[in-house]
């Protein structure tokens, strides 16, 4: 893990400082960056955000989907936790708590932006971290690989028809074109791209890819924090009026990483799937691909929205929590190998 991943949620915490400091120094600094904007994209976030993603699916092989038969429980417990169990949970979550539970406690003007937000947070699965987590519980790479790839490639036709429908069921309306939209420009450019990418630096041989990987890996992180400032200075106004709202927005965000990782993992032990798939798939069934729902959020409601806001709280207790799966599912590999 680099110096970067580790200490993620300390760079996202500066981040909330520096941009709610700036915000609150330089407004018409910031007024002017959000309104440098191409039908309804800002642009220098939009550049910010495929400097995160492009880096990510670089390393993604599509050509590693052939090796999913080798693993089909292990996949197959994976895709239902990522496309069945995971939005659909963080749907009600989202409901129960921001529109029931949490709702005396917060602007009254953002409850929908709130549940749009963890919807979007909840509806991609993760495409880069993942490898870390996978690499800290010894788990098995060639089925990671897959499993990522497999995802993304879902992700590419299922993402917007998901996120729509379940903004319906929400009584959120989202237009579609600007959905669809969002989708070309976040996921389906970034993916050609990178993977021209890919194809161009393995011409030139291993060597020349991995040292490239590791120029560009912390390409990724740096632009999510600068995308954070941005959100945070934006953002920061509401923070300092109501700083509750962060905290209340964790909670169905914890619970629901807890949840799915804990249901992923258990299900890959009564399958009988061996520990070292069922590690990365209990981390991918829990994590969210963040740097995308922090993308549509903007595109879709702004910076000033409720919904940019639950995404970036997504990134602030994704890093502690998914290190507390790691060291869980670590030190339960006796209780996971012992027959059922």
């Amino acid at each position: 893990m680099s110096i970067f991943e580790r200490y993620l949620t300390l760079w996202v915490f500066l981040c909330i400082i520096v941009g709610v400091i700036a915000g609150q120094l330089m407004p018409e600094t910031f007024q002017a960056i959000g309104g440098l904007e191409f039908a309804q994209v800002n642009l220098p976030v939009g550049l910010l955000i495929w400097v995160m993603i492009v880096p990510m699916l670089v390393k993604v092989d599509f050509k590693a989907m052939h090796q999913v038969k080798d693993h089909i429980r292990g996949i197959g417990v994976t895709l239902f936790i990522n496309w069945l169990v995971k939005p659909f949970s963080m749907a009600f979550l989202a409901w129960f708590f921001i529109r029931q539970l949490f709702a005396p406690y917060l602007p009254a003007d953002q409850i929908d932006s709130y549940v749009a937000g963890l919807i979007l947070l909840a509806a991609a699965p993760c495409t880069a971290m993942v490898f870390v987590w996978s690499r800290l519980t010894n788990g098995d790479p060639l089925f990671t690989l897959s499993q990522v790839a497999l995802n993304d490639a879902i992700m590419v036709v299922a993402f917007a028809p998901l996120v729509a429908f379940l903004l319906g069921m929400s009584a959120i309306v989202v237009p579609w074109d600007t959905l669809v939209t969002s989708v070309v420009l976040y996921i389906v450019i970034p993916v050609l791209l990178s993977q021209w990418w890919r194809a161009s630096l393995l011409s030139r041989g291993q060597d020349s890819f991995d040292q490239a990987m590791k120029k560009i890996g912390p390409w990724s992180i740096t632009a999510l924090l600068a995308t954070l400032v941005l959100l945070f200075a934006f953002q920061g106004e509401a923070i300092i009026n109501q700083p509750l709202v962060i905290a209340l927005l964790a909670v169905p965000i914890l619970i629901q990483v807890l949840f799915n990782s804990s249901l992923a993992y258990w299900l890959n032990r009564r399958f009988g799937e061996k520990h070292s798939v069922a590690c990365p798939s209990a981390l991918i069934g829990a994590s969210n691909f963040f740097e995308l729902a922090v993308a549509a959020a903007i595109s879709l409601f702004g910076f000033h929205s409720g919904a940019a806001l639950a995404t970036v709280v997504g990134v602030l207790i994704e890093v502690p929590v998914m290190l507390l799966v790691v060291k869980v599912v670590n030190q339960s590999k006796g209780w996971y190998c012992k027959e059922i």
